[in-house]
């Protein structure tokens, strides 16, 4: 029997889903930008590449246009003969007439010419627009050409029309070509900005997702130390220990407040004022609470006068929470509070953390302490202390040239 698959996290899932949507929007984005770019591109490409060769064409009909000429009515080819651009690739045809055009004279044949309709409605554009005119026509062999159709004057009227033609063919292929690369560029892009797009939005929800995953250990946490006490308390109150049951209920509400003043503070509906104040007195203060707490603990303070900017409530919770922490899990040991111009020291003689049993880890009281240090811009630091126990630092900024001077109590 397989083992059940672990099932998302909805707030990973959702990120995912956020994930793969910008994903799409960035790539939609960027491939609607690139395909317009693209026809803007191809439709210039195609204007250009007809505008040159119209520019072509029309210099050949034009040249030859003005090398024949009419005199009252008579069309004189002679010139065609020997004029360089009559012998130039590409068909060529002279028509003339009043009303319906006759082919004149015409190169290679007839087969390369438009059927007798079009080259009337060619000659019929030439005679309303007066200049030169240009059109896409097949032949009747078949092959598509591009035609300038030029006039040629008979004093102040056009007795006759020049037809020159140039082959397309070359390029349209080269526009063609053209369109491949832009194609096969526009989805090269596309993938590349969908690939990017993935990696710097997975980038920005970094953050989220540790968030999520500290929020998940926090929770974790919490829920292990409060159901000790809750467990404990059943028991203490089964057994009825009214003193007993008291202190596991203080440590409940104070667990329960550090967690709800995180909640207030993380979702902004509370803020943390730091005001001067000395370290010195509200360590000793909290440990003294500690200690009527449990009565026969051994703890002792060695203190200095110092002043830090604070809030005083968070840091005597950070400090009761160290001293708690260091007896639950030091045994019946010594526990030794320092303060010092950069923050409070705590040791126990117990075990030490490489060895302390317990899911968890360290608890929800170092977890809270780890987050007022860092309100107050400070780091707290656990490790071994020498010659056995552990060692918890809370480490804090001291109020600028104040850590000698006391507040006014």
């Amino acid at each position: 029997m397989s083992a059940p698959q672990r099932r998302p996290r909805p707030a990973v899932a959702r990120l995912a889903r956020l994930r793969r949507r910008l994903t799409v929007l960035f790539a939609g984005t960027t491939a609607a930008c690139l395909v317009v770019l693209a026809v803007v591109a191809a439709s210039i490409d195609a204007h250009s590449r007809t505008e040159g060769l119209d520019k072509e064409v029309g210099r050949r009909a034009d040249g030859l246009a003005r090398a024949v000429w009419m005199d009252k009515g008579v069309l004189h080819l002679e010139p065609l003969a020997e004029d360089a651009l009559a012998k130039e690739p590409g068909a060529l045809a002279v028509v003339g007439g009043r009303q319906t055009p006759d082919v004149r004279w015409s190169r290679p044949g007839p087969g390369a010419l438009p059927a007798p309709a079009r080259i009337d409605g060619l000659w019929r554009r030439v005679l309303s627009e007066q200049d030169t005119v240009y059109a896409t026509e097949t032949s009747r062999d078949g092959t598509t050409l591009r035609w300038a159709v030029a006039p040629v004057w008979d004093d102040d009227s056009i007795g006759a029309a020049v037809l020159a033609a140039a082959d397309p063919g070359p390029g349209e292929r080269d526009h063609a070509l053209l369109l491949r690369w832009l194609a096969l560029g526009c989805a090269a892009l596309v993938l590349a900005a969908a690939l990017i797009g993935h990696l710097l939005s997975g980038r920005s929800m970094r953050p989220a997702l540790r968030a999520l995953d500290q929020q998940e250990q926090f929770l974790a946490e919490a829920a292990h130390e409060l159901r000790t006490p809750l467990a404990t308390l059943r028991a203490t109150l089964e057994s009825g220990g009214g003193a007993e049951s008291a202190r596991i209920v203080d440590r409940m509400g104070r667990l329960v407040g550090g967690l709800l003043t995180r909640a207030r503070v993380e979702a902004g509906t509370q803020e943390v004022e730091l005001t001067p104040l000395r370290l010195d007195q509200l360590v000793e203060q909290a440990v003294e609470e500690v200690a009527r707490a449990h009565p026969g603990a051994e703890v002792t303070v060695s203190a200095e006068p110092v002043v830090v900017a604070g809030d005083p409530d968070l840091l005597e919770q950070a400090v009761r929470n160290l001293v708690e922490n260091a007896l639950r899990h030091g045994g019946a040991t010594p526990v030794e509070v320092r303060v010092h111009p950069d923050g409070v020291a705590v040791r126990d003689h117990g075990p030490g953390f490489g060895t302390r049993t317990g899911a968890g880890g360290n608890g929800i009281g170092l977890a809270i302490v780890g987050w007022v240090a860092e309100l107050h811009g400070g780091t707290v630091e656990a490790g071994a202390a020498p010659g056995g126990g552990a060692l918890v630092r809370l480490r804090l900024r001291p109020e600028p040239e104040r850590s000698e001077r006391a507040v006014p109590e």
